[in-house]
């Protein structure tokens, strides 16, 4: 089966360099126009099936990129509860979250809460059983959309990596990673693919 695993498209609080978890932070204009491209460079006629995370800039996103197959929200992709980060400047998140961002820096940072958060362990249980199911049914070529840490935790389960290394990978805004897998095994053929974006 074929995966393709796309991140939504620029938010508000992207632009202003704010923390982003569950926020339902709206598409910017700017959001709006890679999620049609997105829509263009995707050949919605070989989607057999589209699950968004249920935060509405993912499921906007998810709506223009699978053409007139509609979504199915999955509880599973929502973004990893940031907490008390939420909303804040990064240099604000320094200055009032110290030692956290040591810990979160460090090589054991997934097991790690949020400040009044979740870790990416967390994110890892919960997405996992999601994940083996989409394997699992054979259901040809899937779209997940979803967020920047439920990408990178995907990303590691399908390719066998400890979630210690969730750091190996970029996946930035409105860009496409193509995962086929192949006997239980992930063989990637793209990875965070954003050419649909040149002059935007």
């Amino acid at each position: 089966m074929r995966l393709y695993l796309v991140r939504h498209g620029e938010t508000t609080y992207n632009r202003d360099g704010l923390g982003l978890g569950r926020a339902d932070a709206p598409l910017t204009d700017l959001g709006r126009e890679q999620a049609r491209r997105l829509g263009a460079y995707i050949d919605s006629e070989r989607l057999d099936t589209v699950f968004s995370s249920p935060l509405g800039r993912a499921v906007e996103t998810a709506t223009a990129a699978a053409g007139g197959l509609g979504p199915r929200l999955a509880e599973a992709l929502i973004e990893l509860d940031v907490g008390h980060t939420e909303g804040l400047p990064f240099a604000e998140m320094r200055t009032r979250f110290p030692a956290f961002l040591r810990e979160w820096g460090g090589s054991g940072g997934h097991t790690v809460d949020m400040p009044g958060g979740e870790s990416l362990e967390a994110v890892d249980a919960r997405v996992r059983p999601f994940l083996d199911g989409v394997v699992g049914s054979n259901a040809g070529s899937v779209m997940l959309v979803t967020h920047n840490f439920v990408l990178r935790v995907i990303l590691c389960q399908l390719l066998g990596l400890p979630l210690a290394s969730f750091r190996a990978f970029a996946v930035d805004l409105a860009s496409v990673s193509i995962v086929d897998v192949e006997h239980g095994r992930g063989i990637v053929y793209r990875l965070n693919d954003t050419c649909h974006l040149q002059g935007t």
